[in-house]
């Protein structure tokens, strides 16, 4: 028996076909939504922008090619390079630096509503789009 509140899953959803439907690049799409969180793809290639998320951690997935991500700590910077399948989170607070020379496709996991430049950050070059994701499909 269901009512109105029931909510019927969505079938499955294949990445490599999700990331067939745009071109842009640091422009994510958010493929789901898990509880009060997105799950978002992007393809990025080049640097991204320094920016920090004060109040929460950002999930890396890297779905193919390779990811470095600069880090501003308190020992100092250092960067971290993800190749295919391989996961990190960045700490909330932490200012960092994506960038992907040969290009890559990448998973986040952020709470709904959280900027892809972050709370604060260095001025965003014009390749970069500053949004909290885009439908999938747009």
């Amino acid at each position: 028996m269901s009512n109105d509140t029931t909510k019927t899953a969505p079938g499955p959803i294949l990445l490599s076909d999700a990331l067939k439907t745009f071109e842009a690049l640091w422009s994510p799409r958010i493929v789901t939504r898990v509880n009060d969180y997105d799950v978002r793809i992007s393809k990025v290639r080049g640097e991204h922008v320094w920016h920090v998320h004060e109040d929460t951690d950002e999930f890396f997935l890297v779905l193919d090619g390779t990811l470095d991500i600069q880090l501003r700590e308190m020992n100092g910077e250092r960067t971290v390079t993800l190749a295919r399948g391989a996961v990190f989170v960045v700490p909330r607070g932490t200012w960092h630096k994506p960038s992907a020379a040969d290009g890559a496709s990448v998973l986040f996991f952020e709470p709904s509503g959280t900027p892809s430049v972050g709370d604060r950050h260095d001025e965003v070059p014009g390749h970069v789009d500053v949004t909290i994701g885009h439908a999938l499909g747009s």
